[in-house]
């Protein structure tokens, strides 16, 4: 028998499986691997989500029950009371409407200029480019303590102090150098033909920027604005240092009034905390696609 003729009945023999390059017994560790990967990945999300289960729980029982159980014990009572509490004290009809405002004069604003000039950087033909691409992403390197002194005394000489619109300068100021590097990678990957057909047929630079760029990049512009508002939400250093009187305060500083007057009281304190960051869970369950596809998008070859 030749060679050839041999080597057809051994394969012949072989299982059609293995011939195929399909092998069951190869499968058999990934999938025991897969199984094992699954298991560790849960154990690891519910130690991860255990701290909010733990603020839930404890929102919605009453104080002694807390008291006498502990609080990792499950609830013998559940009581809403605790928010009804909270609310007032807190002043949260003030610190939503403050915080609010905030983030609807802040956030589009923000989106916007940071466009405009991820827009001049990556697609324009500048003097000075790179010089202005350094001085913007030397932004991202100043810690945000060392400027409280200096733009406290502008707040003040301006006679913005204790105006939830002074906040505005200084939240833009550190909001827009992450928001510029982010849109200016995703403004790279739209096709320079695209821009310079739109130019050849007439239009202007800002009208190749409202009509056609920013549809373009609706993704990326969505992703900025949710990353942008959660910080502008969450800020609780310049809003201490500029906001002083209680009607002026944000959602952050609000949750100091709960320091005395809930000291002993952790079933109130948990059911403020809940209070405040109900708006930021909801935004993050319901966007979450768009933050990751907005960040990985200016990754990606277009």
């Amino acid at each position: 028998m030749s060679a050839s003729a041999s080597g057809l009945a051994a394969a012949a023999a072989l299982p059609d499986a293995v011939v195929s390059g399909h092998d069951p017994l190869a499968e058999r560790p990934r999938r025991r691997g897969g199984v094992v990967v699954t298991i560790i990945l849960s154990v690891v999300a519910l130690f991860w989500i255990s701290p909010l289960l733990l603020l839930v729980t404890t929102g919605l029982r009453p104080l002694s029950d807390f008291v006498a159980h502990g609080p990792l014990s499950w609830p013998t009572e559940w009581t809403w009371d605790n928010f009804r509490q909270a609310w007032g004290i807190g002043k949260f009809a003030d610190t939503y409407r403050n915080s609010a405002t905030l983030l609807l004069v802040k956030v589009p604003l923000g989106v916007l200029i940071s466009a405009l000039l991820a827009f001049a950087l990556a697609k324009l033909n500048m003097r000075f480019r790179r010089t202005v691409m350094f001085a913007v992403f030397l932004g991202l390197t100043i810690p945000i303590y060392i400027t409280i002194v200096p733009v406290f005394i502008m707040l003040r000489s301006a006679g913005l102090t204790d105006n939830i619109f002074g906040l505005v300068g200084p939240y833009l100021a550190f909001g827009i150098p992450l928001e510029t590097l982010i849109l200016q990678s995703f403004f790279r990957q739209i096709p320079d033909s695209i821009i310079e057909s739109a130019r050849i047929d007439g239009a202007s630079e800002w009208r190749i920027f409202f009509t056609l760029v920013l549809p373009l990049s609706l993704p990326a512009l969505i992703t900025v604005a949710i990353l942008d508002a959660v910080a502008t939400w969450n800020e609780f250093l310049f809003a201490l240092i500029i906001l002083s009187s209680d009607t002026n305060k944000t959602i952050p500083v609000g949750l100091l009034s709960f320091q005395g007057q809930f000291s002993n009281n952790n079933t109130g304190l948990a059911a403020g905390i809940l209070i405040a960051v109900v708006p930021i869970l909801i935004a993050y369950a319901l966007l979450q696609r768009w933050i990751v596809g907005g960040l990985t998008a200016g990754a990606e070859k277009g």
